[in-house]
């Protein structure tokens, strides 16, 4: 889903009356590769992180159509 903004900020709207451009396109297209970029702030002192990422296509609310999942255990200890 593209994500739009006003034009006066960079900040997301929701609504057609108020979305003039496009700030961010995170749909993924056929056959075509796309890398995303997420940062998530950590409490103080973590060094392990379990993550679990689900790729799912939603058509219309409540039709979820599971993709892919990976699960992965990583240390971010900086030692």
């Amino acid at each position: 889903m593209p994500q739009a903004a006003d034009s006066r900020s960079n900040h997301m709207v929701l609504g057609p009356d108020k979305k003039l451009g496009l700030i961010r396109d995170t749909s993924i297209q056929p056959f075509a590769p796309k890398e995303e970029t997420i940062e998530i702030p950590l409490p103080q002192g973590v060094t392990d992180v379990d993550l679990e990422v689900n790729l799912s296509y939603q058509l219309r609310p409540g039709d979820i159509y599971p993709i892919h999942n990976i699960k992965k255990h990583v240390s971010i200890d900086p030692k």
